[in-house]
């Protein structure tokens, strides 16, 4: 470590939190944060980030056009777990070294899917919405308890769920580009091709990254074949699903509910989505938890040090 070396915080949620800043400012002395709390882009982060040797980014875009007119940038330490934000070929390209942990908000984000599925199966945003316009009507709903689960992306946050749903008695079933054998023995789980899954899950939930291979992976098509009964539950990366086809379905009742943390564009400007009583949304949440901010905040930081040119296999 150099403590001479400048680092330029992006986050703004790493620059409120005054116990990361603290953790940060003990290993080093020159520090730009983001206190104005900007959402940089483009020139801007170009023009933040320029003098600093490290830095820490979150939901930043890291590009070619970026990494180019910084030359003197030589490490990034991820605040979070997702890589969509970064180009690695252009940080392989520019000689840029990458701190990155994956995993370490998976109870955090696990835990807000498990309540996702506890809400919509009960009608809680409905039931609250018609509580506030004055309207006291009790909704029956179902329990979690017993039903099919299916998880797509077994990697650090599903198998979190698989263990958060033992004392619910849950049938899982999974969905992976990986096949993780002993896991799914310990568990009882089986893994099913994607479309076998949505046929037979009364819960489908998201845990992937996004990338060419995931992008759009539930389309209008595949959420044909869901349940008219099901609940879907997206925490992991917008741009996973067709919000467009969501939202026809959700109206049409060929799916009960849904419940999404995370949207193509952010914040989500489709009003008519965000108004239906069957949809339940919340700003990007899935990793605020103290918890998991201040873990994620200090791999961030420790990345800036144990770090190398990503060659990276994302699980």
């Amino acid at each position: 470590m150099n403590c001479t070396d400048k680092v330029a915080v992006t986050s703004r949620s790493f620059s409120r939190n005054a116990i990361l800043r603290a953790d940060l400012l003990a290993r080093y002395e020159h520090v730009t944060f983001n206190d104005a709390g900007r959402k940089l882009e483009g020139d801007e982060l170009v023009e933040f980030l320029h003098g600093h040797d490290k830095a820490i980014t979150a939901l930043e875009r890291i590009d070619d056009y970026v990494l180019s007119r910084l030359p003197e940038l030589k490490a990034i330490g991820k605040y979070g777990v997702g890589l969509d934000m970064i180009d690695l070929e252009a940080m392989r390209r520019h000689g840029k070294l990458l701190g990155w942990t994956p995993g370490v908000n998976r109870r955090s984000v696990a835990e807000l899917t498990l309540s996702s599925a506890i809400a919509m199966l009960r009608h809680v945003p409905a039931a609250n919405r018609e509580i506030l316009a004055g309207t006291w009507r009790q909704h029956t709903g179902g329990l979690l308890s017993g039903r099919t689960v299916g998880i797509i992306g077994c990697g650090h946050v599903g198998k979190d769920l698989v263990r958060l749903l033992q004392p619910f008695g849950c049938t899982v079933i999974v969905n992976d580009i990986r096949h993780y054998a002993d896991f799914y023995g310990e568990f009882d789980i089986r893994a099913l091709a994607l479309e076998e899954l949505l046929s037979r899950a009364d819960v489908v939930t998201l845990h992937v990254p996004l990338d060419d291979s995931t992008r759009g992976i539930l389309n209008e098509a595949r959420m044909a074949l869901m349940k008219p009964t099901a609940i879907l539950i997206n925490a992991a990366r917008g741009g996973l699903v067709d919000e467009t086809a969501l939202k026809a379905a959700l109206i049409a009742k060929r799916l009960a509910g849904a419940a999404f943390d995370v949207f193509a564009d952010e914040p989500p400007q489709d009003k008519d989505l965000l108004a239906l009583a069957n949809f339940l949304a919340t700003p990007h949440i899935g990793g605020s938890a103290e918890e998991a901010i201040l873990a994620m905040g200090r791999a961030a930081i420790d990345g800036l040090d144990h770090n190398h040119i990503p060659g990276i296999s994302i699980d």
